[in-house]
């Protein structure tokens, strides 16, 4: 996970759990802008054995309007969705999954091509994913979840090839938002890495 640059002000709010607390940011005409984080694409994948093959179009995910933001949210164990103060994504969080996911998939080298929408990629397969958790929840300890349901999708027959949805969670370190960020980040590495292992042994 790393630091990048700053976006528009976001407001927090507040969540007491029994190891975190989130104080309220507030929206005073000189408060700093939030710090922005970046996910971490993967880069060591096993050797597949075999030359590169397929060509794949990763989509940008879909998610619901809550997760569909530069917010870094937070549930609690009663269901109340808040977000972390003076922390943001670098970007809308469907577009730095797409851009990540693509760069997972660089990165494996188990394809012979690997794009987004639009880029001149006579494809094969779609990648479609749809976002259900990308969150720190709390209840009896702070974990960081991340639920991501994918579909490969036949370019040629518009069939779903094979779907999977998956499912990963990290304990939160103690210390703020900080460790809450880069736990998120690390269940995203280790789901990401789990999708392209997946994707690649069927395209």
């Amino acid at each position: 996970m790393k630091r990048a640059g700053v976006g528009p002000f976001l407001r927090g709010m507040l969540v007491v759990t029994a190891g975190l607390t989130v104080s309220a940011c507030g929206g005073g005409l000189f408060s700093s802008p939030p710090t922005a984080f970046d996910l971490t694409a993967p880069r060591d994948f096993p050797s597949s054995g075999r030359a590169p093959r397929g060509q794949l179009i990763v989509v940008e995910p879909t998610a619901v309007s809550i997760l569909d933001s530069e917010k870094v949210m937070v549930r609690s164990a009663s269901g109340e969705v808040t977000q972390l103060p003076d922390v943001q994504w670098s970007d809308r969080l469907p577009r730095l999954l797409q851009a990540r996911m693509v760069q997972a998939f660089e990165n494996a080298n188990r394809l012979r091509s690997v794009g987004r929408p639009g880029e001149r990629l006579a494809a094969d397969y779609q990648l479609l994913t749809d976002v259900r958790a990308f969150q720190m929840s709390v209840s009896g300890e702070n974990v960081a979840e991340v639920e991501i349901a994918a579909k490969i999708v036949s370019e040629r027959s518009g069939r779903i090839v094979a779907a999977r949805v998956f499912r990963v969670r990290v304990p939160v370190g103690a210390g703020g938002a900080g460790p809450a960020v880069a736990a998120i980040d690390q269940a995203f590495g280790r789901m990401v890495t789990e999708m392209v292992l997946w994707a690649t042994a069927l395209v």
